[in-house]
């Protein structure tokens, strides 16, 4: 017999899982533009650098496959498959929560529980993405986890090619405010709070540093809302 905490997790995966799909926009709807002074006093739009870095990078190419682990939004899917490329999504965090629940940290040193999660959640292609969108997701991962989840995100994208991530710069914060993040153009983020999260470890720029230590360089963005903007090519 499965253990109670897998069969809950293969039936709330496969309710909800969205990646290794090619994503398009529906049919008629058009891309959503956000009037700067429309925006709720818990939303916040704001200018990106590291966000527009990453889209400079890419240039004018189109038919690229790009990740997006903060799960498929209307914005993201509309933007980028807008461009011409070809996206695919993964709500990285909330199956986290699924598959570990209310031991969410304390599940990741188990190997087992791990390598799942990870065949489960990061099992593509070799060299298959030209960027990945990975926002503020290593946070929530436990130090047994980390290491490994990096390197499969190495595996999966081509060299030359870049990843965007977000980490919280309060270092030694027990808990961090959390977001959706959802692009409005190619330098402009709106940021839509997801309430307090406790993190699993936080990071300062020499530990990004160390993270992405296989990849050829790191570039840092610091931001208003406590946020650091990290470009990392492979």
């Amino acid at each position: 017999m499965l253990p109670e905490w897998f069969s809950a997790f293969l039936r709330n995966f496969a309710s909800s899982r969205t990646d290794g799909r090619k994503l398009k926009p529906r049919a008629g709807v058009a891309h959503r533009v956000i009037d700067p002074l429309a925006v709720s006093d818990e939303e916040h739009l704001r200018r990106s650098s590291g966000l527009e870095q990453f889209f400079t990078h890419i240039g004018e190419r189109t038919g690229l496959n790009i990740l997006d682990l903060s799960g498929a939004s209307q914005a993201n899917v509309a933007f980028i498959t807008n461009l011409g490329h070809k996206l695919y999504s993964n709500d990285f965090v909330r199956n986290l929560e699924l598959n570990f629940g209310d031991s969410l940290y304390d599940g990741q040193v188990n190997p087992r529980h791990m390598e799942y999660f990870l065949l489960q959640n990061l099992n593509y292609e070799e060299q298959q993405f030209d960027g990945i969108l990975v926002w503020d997701v290593l946070e929530y991962l436990a130090a047994p986890m980390l290491p490994p989840a990096i390197d499969q995100l190495f595996r999966m994208v081509k060299p030359g090619s870049y990843l965007f991530a977000v980490f919280h710069s309060q270092e030694r914060a027990e808990s961090v405010l959390s977001y959706s993040f959802r692009i409005q153009d190619a330098r402009s983020l709106l940021l839509t709070p997801r309430g307090m999260r406790r993190p699993a470890q936080l990071f300062s720029n020499r530990a990004i540093e160390k993270v992405f230590q296989r990849y050829e360089y790191v570039k840092f963005f610091l931001t208003r809302e406590n946020l650091r903007e990290v470009i990392v090519k492979r």
